[in-house]
């Protein structure tokens, strides 16, 4: 069993440097222009171990990618299913929080050309947990609950990424603080 664990270490390890070394390169250059050498040098392990866990850089693009997007999910389900949850509508402060904690995935993700791909999966989850909170069966909504849900996920989106690039000058409380003002004052939305 000793050995095993050493092994799931030594493999996580190795990932994770793959990992690092990856999103490093990708703040600082086209996603194109990276190479899996380039990877594997700045990780310190050879080429082999690269392709022993991704089948190349698009691949580890997207496992990059579903690794955040998976525990964004993860972590406002959590909250949603809590006794005190409000969801992450009325309470986006775990949502910053994670932002901060992981901000050089999100700094290179909103920084390269290649950021689209980012943008588009979070817009996708953002609107959908945006339309579960648009239930309001008591009225009928002027406005399309899709259209809705999209125009606001691409507002909290341009919200987020303007943060990041400008390094988050505010916390993420205060963030978090506005962004709810925003979607209660001007838009109605309020978990139910």
């Amino acid at each position: 069993m000793n050995n095993a664990v050493k092994t799931d270490r030594r493999i996580l390890r190795s990932k994770q440097s793959i990992t690092k070394a990856f999103l490093e390169l990708f703040a600082e250059k086209d996603f194109e222009l990276i190479t899996i050498n380039e990877i594997a040098e700045r990780a310190n392990v050879n080429r082999g171990t690269v392709y022993l866990h991704y089948s190349d850089k698009y691949d580890l693009l997207d496992h990059c990618i579903d690794d955040h997007m998976n525990e964004l999910i993860s972590l406002c389900k959590n909250r949603e299913t809590g006794v005190s949850s409000q969801g992450m509508v009325q309470e986006p402060k775990p949502v910053f929080d994670y932002l901060r904690e992981h901000f050089p995935f999100f700094e290179a993700m909103f920084s390269n050309q290649r950021a689209f791909l980012f943008r588009d999966r979070l817009l996708r989850f953002i609107t959908v947990n945006l339309m579960d909170k648009m239930e309001h069966p008591d009225h009928l909504p002027a406005i399309d609950k899709e259209l809705k849900a999209q125009f606001l996920a691409s507002a909290f989106i341009g919200v987020v990424e303007w943060w990041i690039r400008e390094q988050m000058p505010h916390t993420t409380q205060f963030m978090a603080d506005q962004v709810k003002r925003l979607f209660e004052n001007n838009y109605g939305v309020y978990a139910e």
